[in-house]
């Protein structure tokens, strides 16, 4: 059995439950690499990351470079004499930093590569309608995901599921599958497998505005698949034209009325209690929105203290 020496890497919610797992495991931890701390909020205080909150409370060494390529940090990284790096929901690394360790660096990633390799492949595996995701670790290579495969496991994704319910999942199922990692590395068994290069391969592009857009002339099951590939986080958005007002608004649950019907795309259509967008095959009935400035609410609440005119359309 191998006498593990463990840099650990990574920054979000995401990558605490791997931390923990490990710590829990009893690995030697000797150091903890995250994203440097941010002033987030109106008073611009510095906002550390879960993970070095999570380090913090364990005593962990912790690091948190801005520039990974900097002599500083990698005389740093060397003096700790570590033999295995793991990253969770990290940045990509330079080659100095991910071939320094004996036993190599391998990556946790929130789908079944190749496909979604990239930034969001929990929003997107929802986004394009797929009934099973998974994760996978690889070793780290010169490219974005692209390393050889160590192990991955598969996970349904159920037909109302959002991109909260399966990031939790798949949280849960990747610490997991990392401590399987890991023990095949101590024991000096792992046998990797090639990814695969083919022209069918789809990515999880960088989540921004422009994708994040709502287009009320896809398909129902489109239209609805993007907000819960959306949901909570970073949300499906629209503009909502009611009487003069133009506002971009967030909607985050809805539900399908498949109908017939003749009104234009877009249309929306109210009764005391639900708020109805008029869409190719039928109706998207909007549950959770948020218009600027205020809370996320149901759509009834909404309703209670905002009048939307006859006229009211989802651009």
């Amino acid at each position: 059995m191998r006498d593990l020496r463990i840099i650990f890497m990574g920054t979000p919610d995401f990558a605490v439950a791997t931390l923990q797992t490990l710590v829990e495991n009893k690995y030697n931890i000797v150091g903890v690499i995250t994203a440097p701390d941010k002033p987030a909020g109106r008073g611009r205080k510095l906002n550390e990351s879960a993970v070095k909150q999570f380090a913090k409370s364990q005593d962990l060494h912790i690091m948190q470079p801005t520039n990974l390529k900097a002599e500083s940090f990698t005389e740093e990284l060397a003096s700790l004499h570590a033999n295995l790096q793991i990253v969770v929901a990290f940045r990509m690394l330079p080659k100095v930093v991910w071939q320094m360790p004996e036993y190599g660096t391998f990556n946790l990633h929130a789908s079944l590569l190749p496909n979604y390799r990239g930034a969001a492949p929990i929003n997107w595996a929802i986004i394009n309608g797929e009934t099973k995701t998974g994760i996978s670790t690889f070793f780290i290579d010169e490219k974005i995901d692209t390393g050889a495969m160590i192990l991955q496991e598969e996970i349904s994704i159920d037909e109302n599921e959002n991109a909260g319910s399966l990031h939790d999942k798949l949280m849960s199922l990747g610490s997991d599958l990392v401590i399987k990692t890991v023990s095949l590395i101590a024991k000096g068994d792992v046998e990797t497998t090639p990814q695969l290069e083919h022209a069918e391969i789809k990515t999880a592009y960088k989540l921004n505005k422009d994708n994040c857009k709502i287009d009320f002339n896809a398909s129902l099951d489109n239209i609805y698949n993007k907000i819960r590939g959306l949901s909570p986080y970073p949300a499906a958005w629209c503009i909502l034209e009611n009487n003069e007002e133009r506002l971009d608004i967030k909607i985050y649950a809805a539900e399908k009325e498949l109908e017939t019907h003749d009104l234009e795309i877009g249309k929306v259509i109210t009764t005391k209690k639900e708020i109805k967008v008029s869409v190719q095959e039928g109706y998207l009935i909007i549950k959770e929105i948020k218009l600027p400035g205020k809370r996320k609410m149901e759509a009834k609440s909404l309703l209670n203290g905002y009048k939307l005119d006859t006229n009211a359309k989802m651009l």
